[in-house]
């Protein structure tokens, strides 16, 4: 944006988005700005729906019938083939299941077992932690793994790429900063040296457009309890190119990834498609709520999505930069707004503090250590008007110094 605009500018920007009709499928409490689509997403109405149907009349009626008569055995890869349009991935090749850090062990193990000559996992040194937790977890069982850092061992992750490595795992968004990275020349990167490569989308799906396929990709993992709003602790997800299907093996070799899970048979064999990645019993409860949140997406133009992202992201630093710049607060964001995913990031000193202050008056994002305020913006939900209103909040919370008050320094176990 070049010229500053004023409410009038912002009013006349919501009146003609295009998406603007879908805030009325979320419940979003009276008074709540809610930045924080990027941790947890907002409940929608379809969502309510689907876990009340599923607990009142499946559960509660029709009981283990429901297995066979409600479809709760299909769910798994029925959901996987809907998050696949959301991720560029033909059907076959997405599967819901457990959680991100469990998907995480299991596709980097599998990788590295794709690559039995080479011993090296490559990673981002300020990945999310669990990325890097469950990394070094796969490489404990493997003598002579290593794990190589990008920012410890090297500047960049590509150039820790060369004939030793088995597997990349890469975000597709940073966590903390939104910094966007290129998916198809990383990929290309690191196919071209013999390693397979796992992108985390944790960040990017339902945030912006993906294309797994077109990219050429092997693996992802991702959640679906930020932007696509399946609900907290919802299922995440699993994607394996079909090239790979027949060939790969994950380590956690549950009943539900075999081929026949039903004739209780005393070995394992796997299943033949992308099933092969499911270990035990899956949470329904969870999963019909995501169903109900998938259904939200049915008719969303992901361009329109993507363009909506950046102009609220680049409303937000250009507000904050001319309102708030003179009180210390530090683009941690990309500014260019094609390199960074649906969030904005700045450090502050006090950035605890500040947050704290920010969300007892009703803006609620997050913060992230040591230094971090972090904004999510979820197109479907999220207003221009609504950043605007921020930012005046904003404002005044750094004007008057009120984030100085002790209640806004006390620490809580969720941040």
């Amino acid at each position: 944006m070049t010229a500053f605009p004023d409410l009038a500018a912002v009013e006349a920007m919501d009146a003609v988005d295009p998406l603007r009709s879908m805030r009325d499928r979320f419940i979003l409490p009276e008074g709540v700005i809610y930045l924080d689509g990027n941790s947890l997403g907002a409940a929608s109405h379809g969502a309510f729906s689907e876990l009340q149907a599923a607990a009142s009349k499946e559960w509660g009626q029709d009981l283990i019938r429901a297995w066979n008569t409600a479809g709760w055995f299909d769910m798994p890869t029925e959901l996987g083939d809907r998050i696949g349009r959301l991720i560029g991935a033909a059907p076959g090749q997405t599967v819901v299941c457990d959680t991100t850090s469990t998907n995480i062990y299991k596709v980097l193990h599998a990788a590295l077992a794709m690559r039995p000559d080479r011993s090296v996992i490559v990673a981002e040194g300020n990945s999310f932690p669990t990325d890097l937790y469950m990394a070094e977890g796969v490489a404990s069982t493997r003598a002579g793994a290593v794990l190589r850092l990008e920012g410890v061992d090297a500047p960049s992750i590509e150039e820790l790429i060369d004939d030793k490595v088995a597997v990349v795992l890469v975000n597709h968004v940073n966590y903390k900063s939104g910094e966007l990275r290129d998916m198809a020349a990383l990929t290309r990167k690191a196919q071209a040296a013999g390693a397979l490569i796992v992108w985390d989308l944790c960040h990017s799906a339902g945030a912006l457009p993906v294309d797994l396929d077109g990219a050429n990709v092997d693996f992802a993992v991702g959640c679906t309890y930020k932007y696509i709003n399946g609900g907290p602790g919802a299922p995440a997800f699993i994607y394996a190119a079909t090239r790979h299907l027949a060939d790969v093996q994950q380590p956690l070799s549950g009943w539900w990834g075999h081929a026949r899970p039903f004739a209780f048979e005393q070995g394992y064999a796997a299943d033949a498609g992308i099933r092969r990645f499911l270990c035990g019993t899956q949470p329904i409860l969870t999963m019909r709520a995501l169903k109900g949140a998938l259904d939200d997406w049915d008719n969303v133009d992901m361009a329109a999505l993507r363009k909506k992202s950046i102009a609220l992201t680049d409303l937000f630093i250009q507000l904050v930069e001319a309102r708030c710049g003179a009180y210390g607060l530090k683009l941690e964001s990309p500014r260019n707004g094609t390199k960074r995913g649906s969030q904005v990031s700045f450090e502050h000193d006090n950035a605890y503090a500040i947050m704290q202050a920010l969300i007892a008056r009703g803006v609620i994002g997050d913060f992230r250590a040591p230094a971090t305020v972090r904004f999510g913006f979820t197109p479907l939900y999220v207003g221009f008007k609504d950043v605007w209103q921020a930012v005046e909040i904003l404002e005044d919370i750094m004007r008057t110094g009120a984030w100085k008050d002790a209640r806004f320094a006390v620490k809580s176990a969720v941040t």
